[in-house]
């Protein structure tokens, strides 16, 4: 623990991991929460695995892999959305087919880029020791656009997640709000890969979210405890994983998925407890 607070305080990669912890743990404890109640788990998947793609594309050209990974991901959510929208029963084939398309098209490129020195395991399991500054900044910028659009679309968003219908007779555009949340779903998956990779991004998306559903009464609710769930799995991660010298995105995705687990036990045993004490009490 004092190795891991000496490296933070005089080291800027330790600084940058934990800004960055942070700023993921805001975006997936807001976006993650949509995730969650909309049951778009798939299609988040679909989203984080065809990133790859446009990350493979603009490295081979020159350019930081995240500009190709927000293209990407924006170009595939606005594909599967359309989809989902328009032909509901071809909505898993064509997120199969990204998923897949996505993985090789980056595969190749990365493998075909001259001089290639670039890890790929980096960006399928991440590693946010080895963030940069200049990410730091594009990613706190990707997180404020995503807090300010769900500020200001946050009614349009709580309608289309409970109640497409009720949503299309207030006039609200169901189509245009869908492919909003997932283009902001997308914005979150590049945050989340610097954080954890692509291979384990849907964990550290829903996790949280659904860890803070036990506890929640709100939307509002759960988007705030899953935020501080997240910032307690990132930087414990970070602790947990330094001195061992252990993947650090890993190892916040165990912690994360062993809360869970205890979360829900918990909620189990209190449930029976309650149905038994309730028994009891009838005459």
């Amino acid at each position: 623990m004092f190795e891991f607070l000496d490296t933070l305080v005089n080291h800027g990669f330790m600084q940058n991991a934990i800004i960055i912890g942070l700023l993921a743990s805001v975006a997936c404890g807001v976006m993650g929460t949509y995730v969650v109640v909309k049951r778009i788990v798939f299609i988040s998947g679909g989203i984080s695995h065809a990133v790859l793609g446009g990350m493979g594309v603009a490295y081979y050209y020159g350019y930081n892999p995240i500009y190709g990974a927000v293209v990407s991901a924006i170009v595939a959510a606005v594909v599967i959305g359309l989809v989902s929208v328009r032909y509901h029963q071809h909505e898993d084939t064509i997120i199969g087919a990204l998923w897949a398309i996505g993985m090789a098209v980056g595969i190749l490129f990365i493998y075909r880029t001259p001089g290639y020195s670039v890890d790929l395991m980096s960006y399928l399991f991440g590693n946010i020791l080895m963030v940069e500054r200049e990410s730091v900044y594009l990613l706190a910028s990707l997180d404020a656009l995503i807090v300010i659009l769900v500020f200001l679309f946050y009614k349009r968003f709580l309608s289309v997640c409970f109640d497409e219908e009720y949503s299309q007779l207030q006039g609200i555009g169901v189509v245009t709000t869908y492919l909003l949340l997932l283009c902001l779903i997308a914005l979150t998956v590049v945050i989340l890969i610097q954080v954890v990779g692509i291979i384990l991004v849907i964990a550290l998306l829903t996790l949280p979210a659904a860890t803070a559903r036990y506890y929640a009464r709100s939307l509002i609710q759960m988007m705030i405890i899953a935020s501080l769930l997240g910032a307690v799995f990132t930087t414990s991660g970070l602790i947990v994983s330094y001195e061992p010298n252990l993947p650090a995105g890993a190892t916040i995705i165990l912690i994360a998925g062993l809360a869970y687990l205890f979360a829900t036990a918990s909620k189990g045993v209190a449930s029976r407890f309650r149905g038994h004490r309730d028994r009891s009490a009838t005459p």
